[in-house]
Parts: C-alpha cells; structure tokens; sequence
C-alpha cells in the first residue's frame, strides 16, 4: 500500500509514519508537510535510512496548494491520511484566518484531488473537540451534535462536515477519528504535558489555566496510531469512529502527576487567567471502534507517562532548540507573512 501522510512531521503525524512503517515492512509513504512553527523533520530523523530505507519520502508543501498536491497524487495512491491541521486553540483565538485557510481549504483541495484520482481512501485525522463541551457526566459518542467553541475547533468542525459531504454527495471513500488528547514523543512544547514537563526540568513556572479543573480524556500516542490503523484498513466507508483513552484527567492532575515524577515542588504552579471559551469537560466513548474493529488500548495513564517523561528526559537537545527560541522565531516569521 501506498500512503500520503499530510502533516507528517508534527506530533501525531510522525509517530504514525513511525508506527506504519515499522509494521508493515511493503508500505510506502509520502510524507507532505509544509514544516510551519509544530512540524519538525527532526521527529524522523533516520527514517530514511533506517526503517523507512526505501520506502519513505519527504515533500516540502502545503495542503492548500493545487498543484503540489495534484501533482503527488498523480503518481498513483492507495489512501491519503490527513493530519494536517492548525491545532493550537490559544493561537486560533489570537488569528483564526490561519486556521481556517489550513483546516478547512486544505481539506477541501484534498478532497477535491482525491476525488480526481478516485483515491480509494481517504481518511480525516479530527478531534474530540468539535463536539463542544460536557457536563459532569455522559461522553461523547459518534452521533454527539458537532458544537465547537473555538475558532479552532470550528475549523476542525467545518472541515469534518466537508468530508462527510464529499461522501453524500461524490461518493468519495472517506473515514474520519476523533481522539482524546494525546500524549507521548516528539509532542511540541508549547501543549499542556510537553510544556509542563519541560517547564518544570528548568523549575520554571507551570502555568495552570483557570482553577485547573477542566477535564480531558487523555491516549498515549501510540495507541492512537494503532486505532488511525484499524480504522483506515477496516472501517466502514463514510463512518466517524471515537479513539479515546477512557482516562479522564483534571490538569491539575496532571501537573501533579509531572513534578510529582520530576520530584518537583508543588510551588511551580502558577495559576492564570482562564481562556475565552475554556470547555469545561471532554471524555470519549470508544464502543464502536472497539466492538467494531477489535482495538484497544495498550498504554494506561501510568505507564503512558513515565514512558513520555523519560523520553523527555532522554532528549534534551530536542525540546531545548525549541524552548530556546530557534523553532519560535521561525514561526513567527511565518505567522507574520500570512497575517
């Protein structure tokens, strides 16, 4: 089989490629990533002569560009899985333009190429987030009314209600996930865990938002990825499936989970001012993908932590660049030439 992996130098992205092609040892994978402030090449660093000898390719561009992306396609692909996305809500709120020009026109020239060279996959990488927020009980399911409360997760939102149009209207072969927060390897510094983690290894202040009681249903990346896989090789055609970590977390817990594991005071924290539109609660119900499909999850909350903290621990020079401003300044470079 072979893959177009969008957004595959960020986060989520990267440990994918890493997942599929240490799996599976006849995939071959075209990785598109237009490298803004998130997506780093150095998350697959020596795929290309190690495991992905081969069978792996990097190409520089971006989703909302026609041609590049015409141009990939015709060269003949089995599936595209699309996780290239804006996906930082604090940023959304300061510039929503970018947000909407990647989220949402970007999947629509996905889909429009992929509707040209009759893919026969193709498969949107979403969030938990466009169903809005929850009270204190019930989860989100499949068949949760879409009510996002962020410009980003409107965007996410909008670009979900695309594919599902694609598929009523062109017949297009499409899948979409929505996951709970992830966590793991390779995450950018700049969302709750990685932050907090790095923040506290340089007794630096963690900076909780509001009275730190906002809850999220938290997966160890890597579970994620084998339910990315399940649902691409054996969902149904123009089904949504929820990957979630049925692990539901306060982030004041998490913060005392971290320095609690760094063996750090409790005085790092430093409560602030809450953000605009702050859901209060999310939490996913997986039912159907796991009845359906057969997945489940490997990693527990405890286990998935200790194995992300060590491998912060373990790659300093990594988050350091990062932390130190290198990655930052590019960014910005870049967020000011698309204002």
């Amino acid at each position: 089989m072979k893959l177009l992996v969008t957004g595959g130098a960020g986060f989520i992205g990267s440990n994918f490629i890493r997942y599929i092609l240490g799996k599976y040892s006849n995939y071959e994978i075209i990785n598109l990533d237009n490298l803004t402030y998130a997506g780093n090449l150095e998350n697959l660093k020596n795929i290309e002569s190690g495991i992905g000898k081969g069978r792996y390719s990097f190409i520089k561009g971006d989703i909302a560009d026609e041609q590049c992306v015409d141009g990939i396609l015709r060269n003949g692909l089995d599936a595209i899985v699309n996780f290239a996305a804006e996906s930082h809500v604090d940023r959304s709120i300061d510039n929503a333009r970018i947000f909407l020009e990647t989220n949402v026109v970007g999947t629509q020239v996905l889909l429009d190429a992929a509707l040209r060279h009759k893919i026969g996959r193709y498969m949107q990488i979403s969030t938990d987030e466009v169903y809005g927020s929850l009270g204190q009980t019930g989860f989100f399911t499949e068949s949760t009314p879409i009510a996002p409360n962020s410009p980003y997760s409107a965007s996410k939102a909008g670009a979900d209600l695309l594919v599902r149009a694609y598929f009523e209207t062109f017949g297009l072969p499409v899948l979409t996930t929505r996951c709970s927060n992830n966590y793991g390897p390779y995450q950018f510094p700049e969302k709750l865990i990685p932050l907090f983690i790095t923040n506290a290894l340089a007794d630096q202040p963690l900076p909780l938002y509001g009275d730190g009681l906002n809850i999220r249903d938290w997966i160890y990346v890597e579970d994620h990825c084998a339910g990315i896989d399940c649902v691409l090789h054996n969902g149904r055609v123009g089904e949504v499936y929820n990957i979630g970590g049925n692990c539901e977390k306060t982030n004041k817990d998490i913060t005392s989970t971290i320095l609690t594991e760094l063996s750090k005071p409790e005085t790092l924290i430093k409560y602030v001012k809450d953000r605009p539109g702050h859901d209060r609660r999310y939490a996913i119900d997986c039912t159907k993908i796991r009845t359906e499909l057969g997945w489940s999850q490997h990693y527990d909350f405890a286990a998935g932590m200790k194995k992300t903290i060590a491998w912060y621990l373990d790659n300093k020079p990594w988050w350091q660049r990062i932390k130190t401003g290198e990655y930052l300044e590019f960014y910005k470079r870049w967020y000011d030439d698309r204002k």
